[in-house]
C-alpha cells in the first residue's frame, strides 16, 4: 500500500485526484526556473500566491519553514488543518496588497 504524498505546508495528506501544484521555492521569474519545487494542495499554493508578492517570496519566504513560520499564514494553516485532505475552495485570504503601485 503506497502512502499519499504529504503536504509540507498544511501537513495533510494529498490523496489522488485532490487538486495540487508544484510550488517553486524561488519564483520562476526571480530566478528560480529549475530550483526546487515542492509539492502542494492546490489551495495551500494559491493562499501563498494570495497574500505575498513574488519579491517576497523571493527574499523572504523561499523554504516552507518560512512559509509555514509567517504570521500571515497562521489563520490559513489553523482553519485548513481541519477540513478532509481532498478539500479545495477559492483561496480564504483575500488578494494580496500591491506595493509600490
Amino acid at each position: 500500500m503506497s502512502r499519499d504524498p504529504i503536504c509540507p505546508l498544511c501537513l495533510r495528506p494529498i490523496p489522488p485526484g485532490a487538486k495540487q501544484s508544484l510550488h517553486h521555492l524561488t519564483p520562476r521569474l526571480k530566478g528560480g526556473k529549475g530550483g526546487p519545487v515542492v509539492l502542494l494542495h492546490q489551495i495551500c499554493h494559491n493562499e501563498i500566491h494570495a497574500r505575498f508578492t513574488e519579491a517576497e517570496l523571493a527574499r523572504d519566504l523561499n523554504t516552507v519553514a518560512a512559509l509555514r513560520a509567517h504570521p500571515a499564514l497562521a489563520g490559513f494553516l489553523a482553519w485548513v488543518a481541519q477540513r478532509p485532505p481532498g478539500f479545495h475552495s477559492r483561496s480564504a485570504g483575500g488578494r494580496r496588497k500591491r506595493r509600490g503601485r
